[in-house]
């Protein structure tokens, strides 16, 4: 790119009146002739003429396109480009990087929409996740949703039903009921308004195209009342943020559940427990099993502890330890044998062990479920089970969600898990 002398200010606002510009910015107005302005507020802009500019100016109306860069290239004097908040942040500033050199860019952010809503709101944003979906897919806003961040903005498109999509999206992943959902609109202008919305009901048909949602999560007591018989969703469950595989999702828990055939009376041991969800759903399911549950990552036993609470059960035993650690204790034989077993959650040779401890001392119609991912593994697993007396069968099980985006809807793969089952 051709180094120029001209120089192409880009102003950020999050105001409409020229007496809100600093100093030097009002005097950045008054000097310069050329002026382009996004078309959406071109009007009020424009109006400085009559109320702040003293001399005249050449106004162009941008679309943010081709034509705009086309206009910066034949202008010879000094431009500006009034942009909105922090052109750097989600906007035209990525563009003009492109087109131009750095030489020729100046920039002047003002206070970004996010930052503006969230002080009004008075919640901190330090951590909160960004995604915009103007003139974008939602792609980025799924997967940041999955990670169920403690509060997200997005930047709408007002022009592919943006309000809608996040809507649907929210119930989908089943977390209408983790967010409280805030529309921001026109923040720091005059008609700045914001409220927060029941996404039970529809929405407004009074909203600004000039509007942002922030999310953020819902400090709530939950309820083991309204809770289905078989299939909890997921986000009954705590877990930990970071560590979404410590929760199997509802669409595997339910298979294995199923393939588990839980006795009314007994003891079901649920090894790589996690959260505990597969092992307390068991229990909520038929209340007079002894469950233990076993996970070595520290914070296992309080999440359990947490998720008993949640679904209003009672496991018999929690170790937070390493199983080869119980495996290998000494009163091993004082612990209730299993009648219905899950091995989730460690390595082959973990498994493998398990299976030699444990299997043998198992009765008839006993039962034993092994999730797995990795495909390798699973021909001596089969092996082992069937040495142990064991009738195996293999189930793949691999679910695919719903995802609504700007044109319909999507199909959005769930990790495939295979199911190993053997019963004695």
């Amino acid at each position: 790119m051709t180094e120029k002398k001209r120089k192409i200010h880009v102003v950020g606002i999050n105001s409409y009146k020229f007496e809100d510009l600093s100093f030097k910015l009002q005097n950045l107005f008054q000097e310069t002739v050329s002026i382009a302005v996004p078309n959406s507020y071109f009007e009020e802009i424009k109006s400085w003429s009559e109320t702040g500019l003293e001399k005249k100016k050449l106004f162009f109306s941008s679309k943010s396109n081709k034509e705009l860069v086309n206009w910066l290239r034949s202008q010879k004097t000094d431009v500006i480009l009034v942009s909105r908040g922090d052109p750097l942040w989600f906007g035209i500033g990525r563009i003009l990087l492109e087109n131009f050199s750095k030489d020729e860019l100046s920039f002047y952010p003002s206070n970004t929409c996010i930052q503006l809503a969230f002080s009004k709101l008075k919640i901190p944003w330090q951590d909160t996740v960004n995604v915009s979906i103007h003139g974008r897919d939602s792609n980025r806003l799924v997967e940041a949703l999955k990670t169920r961040p403690s509060s997200l903005a997005v930047i709408t498109d007002s022009n592919n039903k943006s309000l809608e999509i996040i809507k649907k999206n929210l119930s989908e992943l089943n977390l209408i009921e983790f967010y409280d959902f805030w529309l921001c609109e026109e923040i720091g202008f005059e008609n700045e308004k914001i409220r927060k919305l029941n996404l039970k009901e529809s929405l407004p048909t009074d909203i600004s195209s000039l509007n942002i949602i922030v999310l953020n999560k819902i400090k709530k007591n939950y309820s083991n009342h309204n809770l289905p018989l078989f299939g909890i969703s997921d986000h009954i469950f705590k877990t930990f943020d970071d560590r979404p595989n410590l929760l199997t999702k509802r669409e595997v828990r339910v298979q294995i559940l199923a393939a588990l055939e839980l006795p009314r009376n007994g003891v079901i041991w649920d090894i790589g427990a996690g959260c505990g969800s597969i092992g307390l759903e068991a229990l909520k399911l038929r209340p007079n099993l002894d469950l233990f549950c076993i996970d070595k990552r520290i914070g296992s036993k309080e999440l359990i502890l947490e998720n008993s609470k949640r679904l209003d059960v009672k496991p018999k035993f929690i170790f937070e330890e390493d199983i080869n650690y119980t495996l290998n204790m000494n009163n091993l034989s004082s612990l209730e044998k299993p009648n219905r077993l899950i091995i989730g959650g460690c390595d082959k040779k973990t498994k493998l062990q398990i299976i030699n401890k444990l299997a043998q001392d198992m009765d008839i119609g006993d039962i034993i479920v092994i999730p797995i991912i990795n495909i390798q593994t699973i021909k001596e697993l089969k092996e082992e089970l069937e040495d142990k007396n064991f009738k195996t069968n293999l189930n793949l099980i691999q679910t695919y969600k719903s995802l609504s985006i700007a044109e319909g809807i999507r199909l959005e793969p769930n990790n495939p898990v295979f199911l190993l089952k053997g019963k004695k």
